[in-house]
């Protein structure tokens, strides 16, 4: 009956769609609305799509009798008063499938979870909650565990899976808390952050559609790779209109992908940069030494220190940005060349009697504005800057390194230097955004060309009801003429011009991509203990409401940071609440225990989550000679990969190693994916620490962990994090000593021989 409804409700989307699309010609107003309308059956319809796999995955039975399935969307009984079919997971009258338990059944009697294959039922398990003949205390367990376990226990498949069935209460908690202000989620390894993360965009997109709607919901992650990773979640959920991003494709037109050494990008990320790149803009608005010569209509004219200084005062003291600023100061300098070629026609422009009219100083202001050699004189002096240009500028050039960052030692500088041709990093685009809001955009030209456009329309517009209607003259003082309205009373030509105006028919997400000062409604960052603090500053530029996922455990990136209160500060003070998630829900307690040795050792040491089961497998490790290990590896590889089966296998290893080893891998597998961002669907991955962020795998090898410790100061979070990606079994393979953190190891009694 519910697939019966669905594909009603799917073919009733599918010919309103194809009768809109249809329609053709019209008013732009008219095109408007058909747009409007045919995103609206097109968003329907995605809706009904995602939901036809896991459509109903739960029933509550209570104790008056009541019953109500659960599912991925809302469904009503059109014949029964609109009586609902079922439940939308994220409605208030499905919370108690989330939350309800034995001590605390809220009125239910049996929870049910559905397992379904495409339409076909494969499997039911029963909660029965009216235990009341039974021992309550200890009954607070997980919710729906069978269906959890059989969801944990599942392969991997390279892509992130809604986890909508199986959402515990302290994850529901966070998913429904409320959306204003800043939330911040702390978490272990396996905690589910990431899935709260995404369910809760899902459920505030339910809850506040109309707001978020025209705002839009931006998402941050850590790397390309991860995105991909969760990237059908949230259409899975009926959700499609979300903006993924990194923080390198947060400046519109920018892909920073170009990688750098990570002590440059911790400079870059760090909050003097804001001052650093303010002072570089000062420094753009030069005053000359000496007087500037300029030629101009044969004669030179000399433009003095004073006056710059003058007119770079008065630009200053108007706290526009620089470009914006610009005008000021090229309209004194201009005024005061007008005084020089009006004195030497022997005039007084300002003053006195003069012999050249407003007009003519005004010509001459004009063809002062236009001469090729003032214009380069102001472009010397104070130049129309890009952030681009700005940035690019700085870091290939010492001197002005030296001017604007006397703060940072020679050595911090060095570093900083580069090719200006080189591309851009992720660490460049905060500052890339810093700069934007510094320098600003002379929009006076942009609106003058839209004020012109404008009155070109009016101007038709004017034309077609004359035309269509007749010009109307008006007699008031013949009363006798009838009262009948006309074209004139309902509509003028400013009205239809405004109808005949160009009609955007981007996405939420497209127009948001492009325009670099957009505010969105929500934005939720993954990962969040990673940014550095100019990131931080870029993001509370974009957002009303922030939700922030991470663990300053697993913090890698040299910039991130170790504690939420001082980067959130500075911004909304002690304004801000934070959740704990403490149930590892993917790392089973064998690998867990592992971790939790390298978890000791962090300063301050934290309490690793708490596994909710066991694989059975342990740990082992396994040491090779050094010259022998790329060998080795293709060995150990092929055996895990197929006790893995059908799962996935990661191969960790240290970022100075990736390219060789990874070299070695696809010469001998050539299922092996390997590179900057890649393919997660392989059935054996080689990635560094900081590609591995996030992700999750049934097999997880790690591969000279002493020299992952080595690499960076915080290697050892780093470690922690690359122990933590296995929902089944673990592996590290060494060729020097062994971490002392890891001797809880077993060693592996098979030897492995060489090829």
């Amino acid at each position: 009956m519910l697939y019966g409804r669905l594909d009603d409700l799917r073919e009733r989307a599918s010919n309103r769609l194809a009768l809109v699309l249809r329609e053709a010609g019209g008013t732009p107003q008219a095109l408007l609305e058909r747009d409007a309308a045919a995103a609206i059956y097109a968003e329907q319809l995605a809706r009904f799509d995602a939901a036809e796999n896991g459509l109903c995955f739960g029933r509550l039975d209570f104790h008056d009798g009541e019953r109500r399935y659960i599912g991925r969307i809302g469904i009503l009984d059109e014949s029964a008063d609109y009586e609902p079919l079922l439940v939308d997971w994220r409605a208030p009258a499905a919370r108690p499938f989330y939350l309800a338990t034995v001590a605390s059944p809220g009125g239910v009697r049996r929870r049910r979870h559905i397992r379904t294959r495409h339409r076909k039922v494969v499997g039911l398990d029963d909660e029965v909650l009216d235990l009341a003949a039974a021992d309550r205390a200890g009954r607070e367990g997980l919710v729906g565990e069978a269906a959890l376990l059989a969801a944990l226990n599942a392969s991997r498949t390279g892509r992130m899976n809604d986890i909508v069935e199986t959402i515990q209460a302290e994850q529901d908690r966070i998913i429904r808390s409320e959306h204003k202000g800043v939330l911040v989620v702390e978490g272990g390894p396996g905690t589910g952050k990431t899935a709260v993360a995404l369910h809760r965009a899902a459920f505030l997109l339910y809850t506040y559609r109309q707001q978020l709607s025209r705002r839009g919901v931006l998402i941050v992650g850590p790397n390309a790779t991860f995105l991909r990773y969760i990237e059908q979640v949230l259409p899975s959920l009926g959700e499609t209109g979300v903006l993924l991003s990194t923080i390198g494709e947060l400046y519109p037109g920018i892909s920073a992908r170009r990688a750098e050494p990570p002590e440059v990008a911790e400079i870059k990320g760090r909050l003097a940069m804001a001052d650093i790149v303010a002072a570089a803009v000062r420094d753009r608005q030069r005053v000359p030494d000496d007087a500037m010569e300029i030629v101009f209509e044969y004669e030179i004219l000399r433009l003095d220190r004073e006056t710059c200084v003058r007119a770079r005062e008065r630009a200053r003291r108007s706290r526009m940005p620089h470009n914006q600023a610009r005008p000021i100061f090229v309209r004194e300098v201009i005024d005061a060349l007008a005084r020089q070629v009006a004195d030497r026609l022997g005039a007084d422009v300002f003053g006195g009697d003069n012999l050249l009219d407003e007009a003519d100083v005004a010509e001459i202001r004009r063809e002062l504005r236009e001469d090729a050699g003032v214009q380069a004189a102001l472009e010397e002096l104070w130049p129309v800057l890009t952030p681009q240009r700005l940035l690019a500028d700085l870091f290939s050039s010492a001197e002005l390194l030296a001017s604007a960052a006397p703060g940072l030692t020679e050595a911090e500088r060095k570093l900083l230097l580069r090719d200006p041709e080189g591309g851009w990093t992720p660490a460049d685009v905060p500052l890339l955004d810093e700069a934007a809001e510094l320098l600003g955009e002379d929009d006076r030209p942009a609106k003058a060309l839209a004020e012109r456009k404008r009155r070109e329309r009016i101007a038709y517009a004017q034309g077609v009801l004359d035309i269509a209607f007749g010009s109307r003259s008006i007699d008031l003082e013949d009363d006798a003429e009838p009262k009948i309205l006309g074209a004139y009373d309902l509509l003028d030509a400013d009205q239809l011009a405004d109808r005949h105006e160009d009609v955007d028919d981007r996405t939420t997400a497209e127009r948001a991509a492009a325009d670099r000062t957009w505010t969105f409604g929500q934005v939720i960052v993954d990962e969040a203990q990673e940014l550095s603090e100019m990131a931080w500053r870029m993001l509370m530029r974009r957002c009303r409401w922030m939700t922030l996922v991470g663990d300053v455990a697993q913090t890698g990136d040299l910039a991130g940071t170790s504690s939420w209160q001082r980067v959130l500060k500075p911004y909304v003070g002690d304004r801000w609440r934070l959740e704990r998630l403490t149930v590892n829900y993917r790392t089973p307690a064998e690998i867990m225990a592992v971790a939790a040795d390298v978890l000791a050792g962090l300063n301050p040491p934290l309490d690793p989550p708490r596994s909710v089961r066991e694989s059975g497998v342990e740990p082992w490790r396994l040491e090779v000679p050094p010259a022998e290990l790329a060998d080795r590896l293709a060995v150990i590889v092929a055996r895990e990969a197929a006790e893995v089966g059908d799962g996935r296998l990661a191969v960790i290893v240290p970022a100075t190693r990736l390219d060789e080893l990874g070299r070695a891998f696809t010469a001998t597998l050539p299922d092996a994916a390997v590179g900057e961002d890649p393919e997660l669907e392989n059935p054996v991955v080689v990635l560094s620490v900081r590609q591995a962020k996030g992700l999750e795998f049934d097999s997880v090898l790690v591969v000279e962990p002493e020299r992952i410790l080595a690499e960076s100061p915080r290697g050892r979070n780093d470690l922690y994090v690359a122990l933590t990606r296995a929902t089944q079994r673990l592996g590290v393979v060494h060729t020097g000593e062994l971490p002392a953190a890891l001797t809880r190891l077993r060693p592996r009694d098979d030897a492995v021989p060489a090829r």
